[in-house]
């Protein structure tokens, strides 16, 4: 899952908001020095990344791409999985998408103070800025988001354009989603780990 998913995942909370973050922000972070509530948070999206990774179905979704992009299949799917909750919104949840989104902005500005590193902070500014959340609407946007990242990974790669192979597969992809993103919520519900 990617950043809107796991606030989604998470309690309406500046702490919770935070630890749901951090969990791809974690590189030098001593864990032992976080708030009990934010350490919550980013066990919770622990708990989310190991279903997801751990879900049959979404590891054959990776098996629908090109050979070139399967290494980065994992990644495009947590983004357009962002996109396709957006788009599934009402399915989901009975308040408005724009007020959510604006709430989550709200707490990740206000708990800019407990977000223990300056690559968290920048990034963090930089979502609510450019409204990420809002753009991930729009299938596009998630394109050249995935291109964004393929271009930053360290080492070289044939990733660029893995929206193709999205939209290749997109009815697939939005079936299982569809399937597997309530049982995600009642597995971490089940876990009350941030209870």
């Amino acid at each position: 899952m990617n950043y809107f998913a796991h606030l989604v995942l998470s309690q309406p909370t500046i702490e919770s908001t935070v630890g749901n973050l951090l969990g791809d922000f974690t590189k030098g972070v001593d864990q032992g020095e976080l708030p009990e509530a934010v350490r919550a948070g980013l066990h919770n999206h622990r708990a989310v990344d190991r279903f997801t990774d751990e879900n049959d179905a979404v590891q054959s979704l990776k098996q629908l791409f090109s050979p070139q992009r399967r290494r980065f299949a994992g990644i495009a799917l947590d983004v357009y999985f962002d996109h396709l909750l957006m788009q599934h919104w009402t399915q989901f949840d009975s308040q408005p998408l724009q007020q959510v989104i604006d709430n989550f902005y709200q707490r990740m500005l206000q708990g800019h103070g407990l977000m223990p590193s300056k690559q968290m902070r920048n990034t963090t500014q930089r979502m609510v800025d450019y409204d990420w959340f809002g753009s991930y609407r729009e299938v596009d946007s998630i394109g050249r988001a995935l291109d964004r990242l393929a271009s930053r990974l360290r080492f070289e790669n044939n990733f660029n354009n893995a929206i193709e192979d999205i939209l290749a597969n997109q009815t697939a992809i939005e079936t299982t989603f569809l399937l597997f993103f309530p049982k995600l919520g009642e597995h971490i519900q089940t876990l009350r780990i941030e209870s």
